[in-house]
């Protein structure tokens, strides 16, 4: 936010200019392009403020600025700009300010006052044309000087997308993101369809583009323009879960969207229609239309469904009533009817469901299934969408389980995976658990690669929310009656005396959680509290300083809070900002990166937001950043045993995790989980999203809040409608 201003003389002065040396970029907002910086100007003793807009910039560079001195009452004289430039230095001084800077990585402060020592001036002529030469410089060897010119040469590219951007009134921050995908030809490829970046650069949305679109002229009313924003509204559609959207709906929201002619948009969806882009679908009483992607992974999942359940399992003959006797003696543990039931199914089907709440007895199930066909040699494999679901399902079997994507072998820069038909798993059962988590895109290509004569075991909560991504596979598996499908229902002796599971069960069945005595000891709280900042007080102590001393828990590493949603007092972002704060305070010895609208520093715990196959790091993985460095712009974060390195321009990828959605924990188990209610969050309140929030505390469950907003939660078990053909192709595929 820019400060008031105050003319030294009451009256607004006419426009002066001044130019010198930039030694400190106090604040740079990448977003907007305001700047605070300190120049050294001739004729001023003292380093003189200068505030104003600019695409980039770096200390050692030379500004000129047109505009006015200005009195500000907290920071005192500035020379407040209109127009603004900078230009890279000439000066031995300037360059090397410009070099030590850290804009270009492999180049800190001392290789850049030797570089300025060897060659003074020519140094960047070096760089551009004679780089071989920097191996004269002490330290300087094959390896980095190859890096140094590379990184050299996207920054220049950065830049030039960067004015390019600015010039057309857009943020700069995504230039890095811009360059990576399109390379040195982006400005050319932005040109030619700037409705391009909101597909294919997170973070760019449709109006971004629309923004350079107008800017370089395209008209308003053209197909290109229309055509942009009904792909556009069909692509958010599947960030909702959908996997297609009525035919009257995509129009409605594409008219909201482009505010243009109904007539225009009718042309535009019948020449995507022509060319293949979307297709449309009559599924029940409903015209869809889908991108033609998401409709063949449909199809694609109903057809191997429906093959898998055609005959029955390739496995050794097993007698059921012996193999389960053995089963029990051996571990100790007897099997209830209903799980009896299911192991006999297990042992026969191509293809199970077992589905049940906390408590229930689904590992137990699922262990004696296992240790019954491994005794028979039959090979299993096991995978979880995530790589804290699958560590727990490794520890909870003994047997190593992997995450999807590793299974699959997901192909770095192509976002795709080696294993398919023509690949296939080697194994005879695939157990996949959590499966709730799982959407049609990752089904797709699970079914794909499973072996011709394999089975297919799905283990997963299906009360739990829906996955992230598009559809509803397990809900539309079970409620097809394709497969056959076992529901655990009966909570455990064990299970039972926990607070934690038995009031995930009574929310599940539309019962208030019951609450102990104040002063008794539990592992479930609900501490009543009306005001948001009172709730926001109170969550933060218990986050700091009283669950870490009663429960002996790391505030940082072993406390999840899980929030309803992004925005608002009590979303993740407020949150996130009061955590690190409280947990994380700043050091004055340690760097601190501003990045994307989110101030970085060592310990900092952070989510991944998006799949990237290169560092093999998937939507809602977790890990703390253990270090930046300024001299390689990079970030080092550790994700459970393995670190990962982010150039600067890449964390967009990243934000703080001292909260995060309730959508994003699934999958994940914590030591403790904290979770705000409030009405503010009504629009969310839904029964399955605060069960799957309560299901993800491990040792501990505290909800802080309103006991209204709770009820309210707990009493709607309405779940928005996602419209897909799945469940229709899966109905349609049994009765064929």
């Amino acid at each position: 936010m820019q400060p008031k201003f105050y003319w030294l003389n009451g009256q607004k002065p006419l426009a002066q200019s001044l130019s010198g040396l930039i030694e400190r970029v106090t604040f740079f907002n990448e977003d907007s392009g305001f700047a605070v910086l300190k120049a050294k100007v001739k004729g001023h003793r003292d380093l003189v403020t200068v505030i104003g807009a600019l695409p980039s910039v770096n200390v050692g560079e030379w500004i000129t600025a047109e505009g006015q001195w200005v009195h500000d009452k907290q920071f005192g004289q500035q020379f407040r700009a209109d127009v603004l430039a900078c230009t890279p230095p000439n000066s031995k001084e300037g360059i090397e300010k410009y070099l030590g800077s850290g804009m270009v990585k492999g180049i800190g402060p001392s290789y850049a006052k030797k570089m300025v020592d060897e060659f003074g001036e020519k140094i960047f002529k070096i760089i551009d044309d004679h780089s071989g030469m920097l191996e004269r410089i002490e330290g300087i060897g094959p390896i980095r000087r190859r890096k140094i010119k590379t990184a050299w040469m996207e920054q220049k590219v950065i830049r030039e997308i960067m004015v390019f951007l600015h010039s057309h009134g857009v943020s700069t921050s995504r230039a890095v993101r811009i360059h990576k995908t399109y390379g040195d030809a982006a400005i050319e490829r932005v040109r030619e369809n700037p409705y391009a970046l909101a597909k294919d650069i997170p973070g760019i949305g449709f109006k971004t583009a629309d923004q350079i679109a107008q800017k370089i002229g395209i008209p308003v009313d053209s197909l290109l323009r229309a055509s942009a924003g009904l792909s556009h509204v069909l692509l958010e559609a599947t960030g909702q879960g959908h996997c297609a959207l009525p035919l009257e709906l995509l129009k409605d929201e594409a008219g909201k969207l482009l505010l243009v002619d109904e007539a225009i948009i009718s042309t535009a969806l019948e020449r995507a229609l022509g060319e293949g882009e979307i297709t449309r679908e009559t599924i029940g009483d409903q015209e869809l239309i889908f991108l033609c992607s998401l409709k063949r992974a449909e199809e694609s999942i109903a057809a191997r469904i429906k093959t898998l359940c055609a005959s029955s399992s390739n496995y050794p003959r097993i007698n059921a009533e012996k193999a389960l006797a053995w089963c029990q003696e051996k571990t100790g543990k007897a099997l209830d009817p209903s799980q009896q039931l299911a192991l006999k199914q297990a042992l026969t089907s191509r293809a199970l469901v077992i589905t049940g709440g906390p408590g229930v007895g689904k590992t137990t199930l699922l262990n004696s299934i296992l240790m019954i066909l491994q005794g028979k040699t039959v090979r299993c494999r096991l995978c979880a969408p995530t790589g804290r679901a699958a560590k727990r399902l490794s520890e909870a079997t003994g047997i190593e389980a992997i995450t999807i994507h590793r299974l699959l072998e997901a192909q770095p820069g192509i976002g795709s995976y080696k294993r398919n038909e023509s690949n296939p798993l080697e194994c005879d059962l695939l157990v996949v658990d959590e499966c709730s988590m799982v959407d049609v895109v990752l089904m797709n290509h699970l079914l794909r690669a499973l072996p011709a004569n394999a089975a297919l075991l799905l283990v997963g909560d299906v009360d739990q929310l829906p996955s992230v991504g598009p559809g509803m596979v397990l809900r539309n598996i079970i409620d097809s009656g394709i497969v056959p499908v076992v529901r655990l229902t009966e909570v455990f002796r064990q299970a039972a005396s926990s607070r934690i599971i038995t009031n995930a069960h009574r929310i599940n069945e539309g019962l208030m959680p019951e609450i102990s005595e104040k002063g008794t000891d539990s592992d479930f709280y609900f501490l009543e509290r009306e005001e948001a900042e009172q709730i926001a007080d109170v969550l933060v102590q218990m986050v700091k300083v009283r669950i870490p001393a009663k429960f002996q828990l790391d505030p940082i590493r072993d406390i999840q809070v899980l929030c309803p949603m992004n925005r608002g007092s009590l979303g993740i972002r407020e949150l996130n900002v009061r955590l690190q704060h409280e947990l994380n305070p700043v050091r004055p010895d340690e760097p601190v990166l501003e990045k994307f609208g989110w101030h970085f520093r060592a310990r900092d715990k952070v989510i991944q937001t998006e799949n990237n196959y290169d560092k093999r790091v998937f939507n809602g993985d977790i890990g703390q950043i253990t270090k930046l460095d300024s001299v390689e712009r990079e970030v080092t974060v550790l994700f459970d045993t393995r670190e990962v390195i982010y150039d600067y321009g890449e964390l967009d990828e990243v934000n703080l995790a001292y909260a995060i959605t309730i959508h994003k924990s699934q999958g994940s188990e914590f030591p403790a989980v904290v979770i705000p209610v409030a009405t503010q969050h009504y629009m969310l309140l839904q029964r399955n999203l605060i069960y799957t929030g309560i299901t993800r505390g491990k040792k501990l469950v505290m909800l802080i809040g309103q006991q209204k907003a709770l009820a309210m939660a707990v009493s709607n078990n309405r779940t928005e409608a996602r419209f897909s053909g799945l469940l229709e192709r899966l109905k349609t595929t049994a009765s064929s």
